[in-house]
């Protein structure tokens, strides 16, 4: 019994640290006493899964924008879009939002496959004033890495301008003006055109009949609200005259491509309405002051004139202003329609 004891200490001390007795014996198919396999560790590190590296880009839509900076009328919503690739199943963005350093805000969304990628959408309405920075990043899974887009900047305003202003403001209020179709110099100068452009848009819209740029009117146009919608959009290339908002309107491609302030008779000496084909141009001033004359029907024309009110005042023509009748003379062509309407 004292010798069994003995053999089986002898036995254990003989064992490699980490194994047993039992993973000494041979396994099979050797010879009995053979030589012993050299023991295997059971304690082996885990094996990693390959995260796949990606990008993400950013852009934003709505305002308007110079080549350093997007602006936006406060109250208005801009959507935060983000591309990423390669799509990976569950990935999940988040937007962040910091104001002069610092972190305002955060939004989380799922990102869903699209062609080529993943694609992100955010919807926010910026309500405060000032310079916002956003980003749109991944954080890791075991699945991808993370991975951040670059920032971009959003500036909110809430401007008005007048005669004399001038400034990115008033360049930015030109633009949208342009874009919409009204007829407006882009010079970022507040003069004379942009203030007859501000009144025909207001005109367009039932604002109050003024060249003045409000926070309003600002909002519209940054919004790229408030066009000249046409009377005839199937008619092709034609003018339309709108008795009720006292607007001339050049109209192609079923849109207003260039939108004038103008004035009809008065109720002593009504426009006619209906649809006219022009008939003769008149270059040049006459004798009655009337300038680049474009006749549709009887001695009733387009032209320029020295006053033009807010209001019907005419002898039944439709007045323009002096600087804008060469430019409407020149897109106007004999035998095509306008129509005259309330």
């Amino acid at each position: 019994m004292k010798r069994s004891t003995a053999l089986l200490a002898t036995a254990a001390a003989c064992a490699l640290p980490g194994t047993s007795l039992a993973q000494d014996q041979p396994s099979g198919g050797g010879p009995a006493g053979g030589p012993v396999s050299a023991p295997t560790s059971v304690t082996e590190p885990p094996v990693k899964s390959a995260q796949v590296a990606g990008r993400i880009s950013l852009k934003i839509r709505g305002g308007q924008s110079t080549r350093k900076l997007r602006y936006v009328a406060r109250g208005a919503a801009v959507v935060v879009e983000g591309s990423s690739a390669p799509f990976v199943q569950g990935q999940v963005a988040v937007l962040s939002m910091y104001r002069r350093g610092r972190l305002v805000g955060e939004r989380r969304a799922e990102i869903r496959q699209r062609p080529g990628g993943g694609r992100v959408s955010f919807r926010l309405k910026l309500s405060q004033r000032g310079l916002l920075t956003f980003v749109v990043a991944h954080a890791p899974t075991p699945a991808q890495s993370a991975f951040r887009s670059r920032s971009a900047r959003v500036k909110v305003i809430a401007p008005r301008a007048g005669q004399g202003a001038r400034g990115t403001h008033v360049l930015l209020l030109q633009r949208g003006l342009r874009r919409l179709g009204f007829a407006v110099p882009v010079t970022g100068r507040y003069d004379p055109g942009t203030s007859r452009a501000v009144l025909a848009f207001r005109k367009a819209n039932g604002l109050g009949r003024t060249g003045y740029a409000s926070s309003r009117v600002f909002s519209l146009v940054l919004r790229d609200r408030g066009a000249f919608r046409p009377r005839f959009p199937r008619a092709g290339r034609h003018v339309e005259f709108d008795w009720s908002r006292q607007l001339l309107a050049l109209i192609d491609g079923g849109r207003a491509r260039r939108v004038y302030h103008a004035s009809s008779g008065k109720a002593s000496t009504p426009t006619v309405f209906g649809t006219f084909s022009f008939y003769r141009k008149q270059p040049g001033t006459n004798s009655l002051g009337m300038v680049q004359s474009n006749y549709f029907i009887g001695g009733y024309a387009i032209h320029g004139y020295a006053s033009v009110p807010t209001y019907p005042a005419s002898h039944g023509c439709i007045r323009v202003p002096i600087p804008n009748a060469h430019e409407i003379d020149r897109q106007i062509s004999l035998g095509q329609k306008i129509s005259v309407y309330r």
